[in-house]
């Protein structure tokens, strides 16, 4: 039987994104912009480019203008048709057209397991994937893209993995199991953020293409401090089950969830930028000078 296709992606957003307060206080942190572009709309892009078509946001209170944003804005663009500015009013409707956009409130904040398990009804009995707005990825083939790919090749749920520095690996999710090609590992090991003896280098990183049998082993899954439901102890489960690929996806992450890696990712993406990219070069350049 041929593997079914990843159609809906699931992106939790219900975070309060302290670490950017007191930017964060009435603006959802998934809105804060990389140049001028909103992160969650880099996010919602990349799985487009995937052939996701149904995008399952995970919300919170107070996060409506998320959805505004994906909406069409009818004043806005009238505004600028008037105005003659005809690209640009073509921009803001694309946005509107890019994906179905729904939304399922998570009305408490008990963890990233708990996020997921919140989109259960709307994704039914299909594979589908988590992309978390905190991670940014820059690559020419879209990273859930990449993983889309080893899914429909092996049928095995996949998650996204980057090497990172052995004095690095207590900030992480650890993988670590048997490799099937250079890329490719079947795990066997997932420890979250290991204080010592890491079985590996290779974090785990915010992109995962899921079966829905992670919904009942969510389910099942005991919440842990803060009465948190993690996802790693999920895939944990279903490693062990149904068995869990590792890929070493390429392309560069951006860490938006940090401060400096969201200084960084905005540097990153004005060089792309041909009308930025001299001027943004020259100011560096005086800087280090």
């Amino acid at each position: 039987m041929a593997t079914k296709k990843i159609r809906k992606a699931v992106i939790p957003a219900a975070g309060l994104g302290t670490r950017f307060l007191p930017a964060t206080k009435a603006v959802p942190k998934e809105l804060l912009p990389i140049v001028d572009t909103p992160t969650i709309q880099y996010i919602v892009a990349e799985a487009v480019a995937a052939g996701v078509r149904d995008v399952i946001l995970i919300c919170a209170r107070g996060k409506d203008s998320i959805v505004d944003h994906f909406d069409i804005a009818g004043e806005l663009e009238a505004h600028l048709e008037r105005a003659g500015k005809h690209e640009l009013r073509k921009q803001m409707r694309d946005i509107a057209h890019m994906a179905n956009i729904v939304t399922v409130r998570q009305q408490e904040p008990l963890g990233l397991g708990h996020a997921v398990l919140c989109a259960k009804d709307l994704v039914g009995d299909e594979p589908f994937v988590v992309m978390l707005g905190d991670d940014i990825i820059d690559a020419k083939v879209p990273g859930t893209k990449q993983l889309a790919d080893c899914w429909e090749r092996h049928g095995l749920g996949t998650i996204a993995l980057m090497d990172v520095p052995r004095d690095e690996t207590h900030m992480y999710g650890i993988a670590a199991g048997q490799k099937i090609d250079d890329r490719t590992i079947r795990i066997d090991r997932l420890v979250e953020k290991p204080k010592q003896d890491p079985p590996s280098t290779l974090a785990v990183i915010g992109r995962y293409v899921l079966p829905p049998r992670i919904f009942e082993i969510l389910e099942g899954v005991r919440p842990g401090v803060g009465g948190e439901i993690q996802l790693t102890d999920a895939l944990a489960v279903l490693a062990r089950e149904q068995g869990l690929l590792g890929y070493r996806f390429e392309g560069e992450r951006y860490d938006a969830g940090d401060r400096f890696g969201y200084l960084k990712a905005n540097i990153m993406y004005a060089l792309k930028r041909p009308e930025l990219a001299e001027p943004l070069r020259a100011l560096l350049e005086e800087i280090e000078k």
